[in-house]
């Protein structure tokens, strides 16, 4: 059972084939149910003519032979055998006969033939190992067999049927797929232009004609991306104004820091509290950066991440486990990638400290993912830290979210994972965030 139900699988794959196949099946079964219908109504008509034209050749050919004469029935069987195709052959008790078999319409021909010929009369589909349409009659005592040729009684409307059916079912189908088409796609379109907007770039508008609903819902959705893109527009705007603002006084600050008559320690606490300020403004500016603005290449994420690691072990800190497979390639930017990787780790580095622990340790891993229906992709970056409660795991991905309960150390500005989001979407990715089994922090992402 659980195999049947698995090859019809394939029909959850696409509205266009569902449509193909259920308007096919339709007409199958209409088709079906017509011809059934129409061989039961024609049945009796269609038996009555075949008994009446039998009747007829029985008949002449009984008369034919009664007046003849003698000398000249041997030529007359001849011409009946030659240009009509009946044979007359003496009746013998050692016959071998195999009788027709019993279909409706072969009950109704030999009653309406018996009930004219009389109830004696014999049929067979085959005299000794001769195929035809064996009918007996009687001559002054004597009983012979009459031969007809099969298809002179069945002139072929089964085969004319399948003819006709042919052709119905053929412009069936050329039917099916235009019908299917109508309707499949105006949602393919409107389908792949949602998988373009949930990967954050802008699909081009869709077509706001055809049948009322489809012209109102194509309407709404582009009304929907306009006003998403408009938004996200103004929050870029704002974000980069303050953010440049906020360079100009700052930079001031720096100048006043290092001129300043303050103690070392004071210098060091102003600077740090200054680089701190000055790396929130960075992530504002890269998350405010518009989708255009950056330009693929081919970039060797093997040799990328594993620098990025190699700069990240420096610090003391961090204790770095990696497995990398060798080069590994995808179309991308190399400096949005690079700033992936780092916010990744910078995120880990801040929040995933080991209980107990001054040390962060991280597993890293990058391979190429071999099953599924389609190869790709697969890091993976895990911290030993306490984790995130998952009633915030939903909402950590969203700018400006920081979850202070469990990552004590909140000093960031809330947008590492939303730009890292936005990176993995922008290159056509997917993230996945989650508690390892295990402990700690863990971030999927599949290419």
């Amino acid at each position: 059972m659980r195999t049947y139900l698995n090859s019809l699988d394939w029909l959850k794959s696409g509205l266009f084939w569902r449509t193909f196949f259920f308007l096919v099946l339709l007409v199958l079964a209409s088709m079906s149910t017509w011809f059934g219908s129409f061989k039961i109504v024609e049945r009796t008509p269609r038996a009555q003519q075949i008994a009446a034209q039998i009747i007829s050749i029985v008949n002449i050919t009984k008369s034919a032979l009664t007046h003849s004469a003698p000398e000249k029935r041997a030529e007359l069987l001849f011409d009946l055998a030659s240009n009509e195709g009946i044979r007359i052959y003496l009746l013998e008790d050692n016959d071998q006969l195999v009788e027709p078999e019993a279909t409706l319409l072969f009950k109704e021909v030999q009653s309406f033939i018996q009930s004219k010929l009389g109830k004696t009369t014999r049929f067979a589909e085959k005299m000794n190992s001769i195929p035809g349409f064996w009918i007996s009659f009687e001559i002054d005592g004597d009983q012979y067999w009459l031969r007809l040729e099969q298809d002179r009684l069945d002139p072929g409307d089964g085969l004319q049927f399948a003819g006709w059916a042919a052709i119905t079912l053929f412009l069936t189908l050329i039917g099916a797929v235009f019908i299917s088409r109508l309707i499949n796609d105006p949602l393919s379109r409107l389908s792949a232009a949602a998988r373009m907007l949930a990967k954050g770039k802008r699909p081009e508008a869709l077509p706001e004609r055809g049948p009322s609903e489809i012209r109102e819902t194509n309407a709404s959705f582009n009304q929907m991306v306009e006003d998403l893109v408009r938004i996200d527009s103004d929050r870029a705007v704002i974000l980069a104004g303050i953010s440049h603002d906020l360079r100009t006084p700052l930079a001031r600050m720096q100048l006043e820091v290092e001129m300043a008559n303050l103690s070392k320690d004071a210098r060091l606490g102003m600077q740090s509290d200054l680089a701190q300020m000055d790396g929130i403004i960075g992530q504002f500016l890269d998350y405010a950066k518009p989708l255009e603005a950056v330009v693929f290449d081919l970039v060797n994420i093997s040799e990328l991440l594993s620098k990025t690691i190699e700069e990240a072990s420096r610090l003391p800190e961090m204790l770095i486990r990696s497995s990398i497979g060798p080069n590994i390639q995808i179309p991308g930017n190399k400096i949005e990638l690079y700033r992936l990787f780092n916010n990744l780790i910078e995120n880990a580095r801040r929040y995933g400290h080991t209980p107990g622990s001054k040390q962060v340790k991280m597993d890293i891993q990058c391979h190429f993912k071999k099953n599924g229906r389609k190869p790709g992709i697969l890091l993976s970056f895990r911290d030993y830290g306490v984790g995130v409660p998952d009633t915030d795991l939903t909402r950590l991905l969203k700018p400006f979210t920081r979850v202070d309960v469990s990552r004590s150390q909140a000093n960031g500005s809330g947008l590492g994972l939303a730009i890292v989001e936005k990176i993995i979407k922008r290159h056509g990715g997917r993230i996945r965030i989650s508690n390892h089994v295990n402990g700690g922090f863990l971030v999927v992402i599949a290419f």
